[in-house]
């Protein structure tokens, strides 16, 4: 997994295509590549041209540094009225015994184990059940704020919001409202999934539209806030229906600029109904996250998601793009280790990511949930 080291070393060599040769210098000078193109790195992109590419982009945004937050999750339950075929997570209705429903209460004596650390942001997402709903998280939000009213609240997907929403019979402007005056802060990125029509029906039906998950976040942006945007990877979608999702992202990303980073999510195969599709390789991932920086011109950050991929494909994946870790974690998330994800105890220090980051030559910078420089590790 050796990078090439210059831009030289592309055009120069009689291995990479004309096409290719072209793709790389309308990198390099900072023009914008075309869907074709983003298609054409999935199937012609060798790990090496791509990384040099991504670095590129990568050190014309962030220079050396590294990105984390001091985070921790609150699952509010694992109990769900959709049946995703991807999820290895959610229970339904009908399965409550094997799951959790958390009160208000509950979720808030999670939140006060934390009062006597520095964590900067609580992220709050899970399964959507019917009396977790408007006035729940209304209720949540300020309470949160109440008790702590420094922590940033990054909560809930599309999919949770769109059926709130449709229960409350609100729109999405009504809705998003109550919810920020409550106390919300920023919007995490999932639910994205694949937003190729034939495909999400496959994998995640019933839920809400690509349309509904865009729209979503346009509104929320034009209220003047931010938010993250994830693609579920390596399942049964095609490389074009890849680019697709990073196009209709790099579409909205333009009128809005509400994005501030992008996370691409593997799918992990265990105990969901998808178990006989494969996992991608780590080098898929890589390229993957490569393509992503490439693609995404207009996205300021691409995290690669440790707790996911597991800390060394994630110290790997900053030499193809990737700029941000995520955060601390505190063993708090189960939604990907019940999948079969690396790490099965998701947990790090802020010394454990610290050293992550340096390892790899690159400079630590903790951030809180909007990129504000909260402390240099260097």
């Amino acid at each position: 997994m050796i990078l090439a080291h210059s831009a030289e070393e592309i055009f120069s060599s009689s291995h990479i295509s004309r096409q290719l040769k072209n793709i790389a210098r309308k990198v390099f000078n900072g023009e914008r590549i075309t869907f074709d193109e983003g298609v054409a790195l999935y199937q012609h992109g060798s790990l090496s041209y791509l990384g040099t590419l991504a670095n590129y982009v990568r050190e014309k945004k962030s220079g050396n540094n590294v990105y984390f937050n001091r985070n921790f999750h609150v699952e509010p339950t694992n109990i769900c009225v959709y049946t995703c075929a991807f999820c290895s997570y959610s229970r339904l209705i009908k399965q409550r015994e094997e799951g959790w429903e958390l009160s208000v209460e509950q979720i808030l004596n999670i939140i006060k184990k934390y009062d006597d650390q520095p964590v900067t942001e609580v992220h709050i997402t899970g399964g959507v059940v019917p009396k977790q709903d408007l006035a729940f998280y209304t209720e949540l939000f300020r309470k949160i704020k109440a008790h702590r009213p420094d922590l940033h609240i990054k909560a809930l997907t599309p999919v949770e919001f769109h059926y709130i929403f449709k229960k409350a019979k609100l729109t999405y402007e009504e809705g998003l409202k109550l919810m920020k005056d409550a106390g919300l802060d920023s919007l995490p990125g999932g639910g994205a999934e694949i937003f190729d029509k034939d495909i999400r029906d496959k994998i995640a039906g019933g839920k809400c539209s690509s349309e509904e998950w865009l729209s979503l976040h346009e509104i929320w942006h034009k209220m003047g806030n931010f938010s993250n945007a994830t693609m579920l990877y390596g399942h049964i979608e095609t490389f074009a229906h890849r680019v697709d999702h990073l196009e209709r992202l790099r579409e909205l990303q333009d009128k809005t600029k509400g994005f501030n980073a992008f996370i691409p999510l593997k799918f992990r195969n265990k105990e969901n109904a998808m178990s006989d599709v494969p996992e991608v390789s780590v080098i898929e991932d890589l390229r993957n996250y490569a393509i992503a920086r490439i693609y995404l011109d207009n996205f300021p950050h691409i995290k690669a998601y440790w707790a996911m991929i597991g800390r060394s494909t994630a110290q790997l994946a900053l030499n193809f793009g990737a700029d941000d870790l995520d955060g601390t974690i505190d063993d708090t998330t189960k939604i990907y280790s019940m999948a079969g994800a690396e790490e099965q105890s998701p947990k790090l220090t802020t010394q454990e990511l610290v050293d992550l980051i340096k390892q790899v030559g690159r400079t630590p910078i903790e951030r809180d949930t909007l990129y504000n420089e909260v402390k240099n590790y260097n």
